[in-house]
C-alpha cells in the first residue's frame, strides 16, 4: 500500500511538472486523499468507469489539472462536476479562490459533500441541483465543464451564470468542430489549446468562450 502511494505521488508530481504545476507537498497529500475516496465511494456510488488506481492519477488528477495554467483567481463554478472533476483538484490548488461544483445528482453531490468534509476544503460549496435552475445572485469569474456536454448546451444552460468578463472553460477530447458551428450568436471562442496529459491516450482540448454582451 505505501510502495503504491509513494509511486502515485511521484507519478502526480512529475505529471504536475510537465503542466507546469509544481505541487506542495500538502496538495499532493490531499489530491492523492482525494483519489482515495474516489476509489471507496466508487463502488456504491458509481462515480466513474476508470475504476483502475494506476489510471486515475493521469485520467482525472492530471487532467484536471491541465487547466491549472488558465484558471484566474475568483469564483468558479464546475458544471456537471460528477466525482469532483475538475473542481475539486482546482479547490485544493487554489484556496485562495471559491469553488462551486455543481451536479444533478444526489449520490454524486453526496460524495462531494463528504469530499469537502474530508479534505477540509472551506474554498468548495456543493450544490444539488440542475444547472438550468441554479440562480446566485452573482457571477462567475468562470465556468468549467469537463466532457458535461455539448458546447451549445453548455453555454445555453449556463448563460444566466456569466457576464462578458466571464471566462468558460471547456474541456474535450477530440476538437468539436461540429459543436463550434452550433455555438450560439453570443458566445465567441476567446482561445484553444491543445492540452498533452502525462500518461493520458487519446486527444484533449481546452475551448475558452467569452458571451458577447450588449451594453445598456
Amino acid at each position: 500500500m505505501l510502495e503504491g502511494m509513494i509511486r502515485y505521488s511521484e507519478e502526480l508530481r512529475s505529471g504536475a511538472r510537465r503542466l507546469g504545476v509544481e505541487l506542495t507537498d500538502e496538495q499532493v497529500e490531499k489530491l492523492l486523499a482525494y483519489m482515495g475516496l474516489l476509489q471507496k465511494w466508487n463502488k456504491a456510488y458509481n462515480l466513474t468507469a476508470v475504476r483502475d488506481p494506476d489510471e486515475m492519477v493521469s485520467r482525472h488528477l492530471l487532467d484536471s489539472l491541465s487547466v491549472v495554467p488558465h484558471i484566474k483567481p475568483g469564483r468558479w463554478l464546475d458544471v456537471g462536476s460528477g466525482g469532483g472533476m475538475p473542481g475539486v483538484p482546482l479547490a485544493i490548488l487554489f484556496p485562495g479562490s471559491d469553488f462551486t461544483v455543481l451536479d444533478s445528482n444526489g449520490k454524486k453531490t453526496r460524495f462531494l459533500t463528504q469530499a469537502k468534509i474530508e479534505l477540509g476544503l472551506d474554498n468548495l460549496q456543493v450544490i444539488h441541483s440542475r444547472v438550468e435552475e441554479f440562480r446566485p445572485d452573482y457571477c462567475f469569474t468562470g465556468i468549467v465543464s469537463r466532457a458535461f456536454s455539448s458546447l451549445a448546451d453548455f453555454t445555453n444552460w449556463t448563460r444566466h451564470l456569466g457576464d462578458s468578463l466571464t471566462q468558460w472553460l471547456a474541456m474535450k477530447g477530440l476538437h468539436p468542430e461540429d459543436e463550434l458551428t452550433a455555438l450560439p450568436i453570443d458566445f465567441k471562442v476567446d482561445a484553444e489549446h491543445a492540452l498533452q496529459v502525462p500518461g493520458c491516450q487519446g486527444q484533449r482540448h481546452l475551448l475558452i468562450l467569452r458571451r458577447i454582451v450588449e451594453e445598456g
